[in-house]
């Protein structure tokens, strides 16, 4: 199934390497542009590293311990294998056979092949130890910067929309998407869903905001203020019960838009500053 991907971008001596997160916990980080680092062939590159007996011995016991659908025969086959001359490996051979999801291969303009943080880090090792530490420090910034800018209201309020997430992707699989639809199919329908939200919040879609900022990084709920994620919280929750209640989307948009608008002109005369903050904790 599809998820909206939340992308981010770290520098390491000249290079600019991909991460993505589907759901706010587990970051993949671009493989393909850590591999560009050795050579103009990632591809082969990564096949390489895949080829050696402890990498998947690795690879194994990494999803042993994350992935309850990992087929370890599959693997024992291909620890048996690996090391010798004949062998070859690669990420979709990988994961076709043992249903892995430490590795991931997107397609498309911006595709290439993705891997855990745990992983990213063993193969950037595998690159090189330089370069490694290189990828860990401009990690650590951006991890430094996100703390940051999400201060206590704004952390506690994205804590509430990645909730209302969850019950909102939730209803349109119930309601929105038929058993007979392909995987593709589901992806657009929920990109249709996520940018709705963004027109009845923000007034555009995903695409257009990040065509008029071609220079920011992230994406537009990165930029939004409090009072647009607390609104976003709200109308993502609306539009559940609306989905439930067939409503279609043109109807939907209108009473979310109106939603919107009445709950951030509310918003304006409010200070959020003088609520009462005792008891409440930063969630990390």
């Amino acid at each position: 199934m599809a998820k909206t991907a939340i992308k981010e971008i770290i520098h390491a001596k000249g290079i600019d390497i991909e991460i993505y997160t589907t759901d706010f916990e587990n970051e993949y980080i671009s493989l393909t542009d850590i591999a560009k680092y050795k050579s103009d062939d990632p591809t082969a590159v990564i096949q390489n590293w895949m080829r050696n007996r402890d990498v998947i011995e690795f690879l194994g016991l990494w999803e042993s311990l994350h992935n309850p659908h990992f087929k370890p025969l599959e693997f024992e086959g291909f620890r048996n294998q690996a090391g010798a001359n004949a062998f070859t490996m690669s990420p979709k051979k990988w994961i076709d056979a043992t249903q892995a999801i430490g590795i991931v291969s997107r397609s498309g303009r911006y595709g290439g092949t993705f891997a855990h943080s745990d992983i990213a880090f063993e193969f950037a090792s595998w690159i090189s130890p330089e370069f490694k530490l290189y990828i860990i420090k401009d990690y650590k910034r951006l991890k430094t910067e996100e703390n940051s800018r999400l201060s206590l209201n704004w952390n506690l309020n994205r804590e509430i929309s990645k909730l209302n997430y969850r019950i909102h992707t939730d209803a349109i699989k119930a309601n929105l998407i038929p058993p007979e639809l392909t995987p593709e199919q589901i992806g657009f329908t929920y990109a249709n869903e996520a940018d709705m939200l963004n027109v009845a919040l923000f007034g555009k879609t995903a695409k257009q905001w990040r065509s008029e900022n071609s220079n920011k990084k992230g994406n537009i709920r990165d930029y939004a203020t409090l009072d647009q994620l607390l609104v976003l919280a709200n109308i993502e929750s609306y539009n559940a019960i609306l989905i439930e209640q067939g409503k279609s989307p043109s109807e939907r948009l209108v009473v979310l838009h109106d939603l919107a608008v009445k709950q951030l002109r509310t918003m304006e005369n409010l200070n959020l500053s003088t609520l009462p903050q005792s008891g409440i904790k930063e969630i990390n």
